[in-house]
């Protein structure tokens, strides 16, 4: 039987198992799923279905199983690594319908969760009963909580609160045979069997897909205050982070910015700036149970801070919030409005090697005449670097990519870091992941995608390929 017919078979299946409205081979349809937010990358999706409920999600997946057809999960599409991209066609299997928020359980703190819940919508649910869900991607207004639980997701408060992993104490998920498990729940210590909650997490759908996800909250903290500190260089701002932590400073969020991200920032903006001159800004939230807790730490930050404090820029009121944060948040629209074709990397490193390594990636680029921008989680040292194509021909920019690739990986790792702190391998970096991880860990890689998924239909190529 040739693929074609397979598909009008499967099509037809589908159709009278599902709603006829939840299958479609639409050339419209497909055109909108064929990419995700990944930079010039396209796939070629053969079919969408939008799964209601667990239900259409085994049946599909069974289907798709017995036919041997490639099936690639997909949440909000906010991916940047090609994670949801049919890059060698398949069925696009769509959770965004699945997006209600089941319960929140403000007795034990754990909401229950569709896939499809857009992860600000489950913030600001959460704030209504006093309660946070502490994981913030940059995308948390689009980006769903399947998607950040299939990549692993940080954010900005992964310094204090850490990221997606530490948040999700259980799964519904569905195997590629149609098979439904449940592991962990609205309980917090599970020491039974092996961890396949966490085994899940960051798996970019290559192994099962979610259907139901168990959130810990906590209670959220009623005061936030922001401040904005202007460096002369970003081995000072850098510096200043493991200050801040050894004295047993720990702001909730520690970001910076670098001067060419500034200038851009600027530039996208139409407006300067805040102490424009800087080479650095550490941009610091810190949070409590009330302003006066706050104080103490906000006073003992001025003295240990080595710039003069009436250049450092504090804010209360949202107005003044956004103002600080203004910057930072356009970094990635001013970045695409400058360069639609970019190189997009989020290598991570020891907080303490942040700066050798942003300076021997710039000074490594240097030859090549193209412009990097640099961002991101100091504290943490999960860093965004931005290599943009601008005016540069499309072909020679193409060319260029795997050695700038290879430029950035292979500094990340010089400074005992590694390729990505939070947007995944996917489709663009699993040939990165062949070069620097070693034989042993690949080929544990391959028998575990073997376990789960034995057919291998479940979004292949990406991370690893099953061969």
């Amino acid at each position: 039987m040739s693929i074609d017919e397979k598909i009008q078979q499967l099509k037809q299946k589908l159709m009278g198992t599902l709603n006829a409205t939840s299958v479609s081979d639409d050339p419209d349809v497909l055109e909108k799923y064929a990419m995700d937010e990944t930079s010039d990358l396209k796939g070629d999706p053969w079919l969408v279905v939008y799964a209601k409920c667990t239900r259409d999600v085994s049946i599909t997946l069974s289907l798709c199983n017995t036919y041997k057809i490639p099936v690639i999960p997909r949440g909000a599409g906010t991916g940047v690594t090609g994670g949801a991209v049919p890059v060698s066609g398949g069925v696009v299997l769509s959770l965004e319908k699945m997006n209600k928020i089941l319960e929140i359980d403000t007795e034990n703190m754990i909401a229950v969760c569709q896939p499809g819940v857009i992860t600000g919508q489950l913030q600001k649910e959460a704030l209504q009963y006093g309660l946070m869900y502490p994981p913030d991607p940059a995308s948390l207004d689009s980006c769903s909580l399947g998607g950040n639980v299939a990549e692993g997701a940080g954010g900005p408060r992964a310094v204090k609160y850490g990221t997606t992993k530490d948040y999700i104490t259980g799964l519904e998920f569905v195997l590629p045979d149609g098979s439904i498990l449940q592991h962990g729940g609205k309980f917090i210590k599970n020491a039974t069997g092996y961890n396949l909650t966490g085994i899940l997490i960051g798996s970019e759908g290559t192994l099962a897909v979610i259907t139901k996800i168990y959130c810990k909250l906590i209670p959220a903290p009623p005061v936030t205050f922001d401040m904005l500190i202007p460096f002369q260089s970003l081995h000072d701002a850098t510096s200043f982070v493991h200050t801040l932590l050894i004295n047993r400073i720990r702001p909730a969020v520690i970001e910076f910015m670098e001067e060419d991200a500034l200038t851009l920032a600027a530039q996208y903006l139409g407006e300067a700036m805040p102490h424009p001159q800087a080479h650095a800004h550490l941009l610091i939230q810190l949070d409590g149970d009330s302003y006066s807790e706050i104080e103490p730490l906000l006073n003992k930050i001025l003295s240990l801070c080595p710039v003069d404090p009436d250049t450092i820029l504090t804010a209360e009121s949202p107005e003044q919030k956004d103002r600080l944060w203004k910057a930072r948040r356009c970094i990635r629209e001013a970045i695409h409005t400058k360069s639609p074709v970019f190189l997009a990397e989020d290598c991570s490193v020891p907080r303490s090697s942040i700066v050798p390594f942003l300076t021997g990636v710039k000074q490594a680029l240097t030859p090549y005449g193209i412009q990097s921008i640099m961002f991101g989680h100091a504290g943490d040292g999960n860093i965004h670097i931005d290599v943009l194509k601008n005016n540069m021909p499309y072909d020679e920019f193409k060319a260029l990519v795997p050695s700038l690739k290879k430029i950035i990986y292979t500094e990340a790792y010089k400074y005992g870091g590694t390729i990505t702190g939070e947007h995944g391998t996917g489709f663009i970096r699993k040939d990165a992941l062949k070069q620097f991880a070693s034989s042993q860990e690949l080929s544990l890689y391959k028998r575990l995608k073997k376990a789960f998924d034995p057919n291998g239909i479940l979004n292949p190529h990406k991370i690893i390929d099953s061969d």
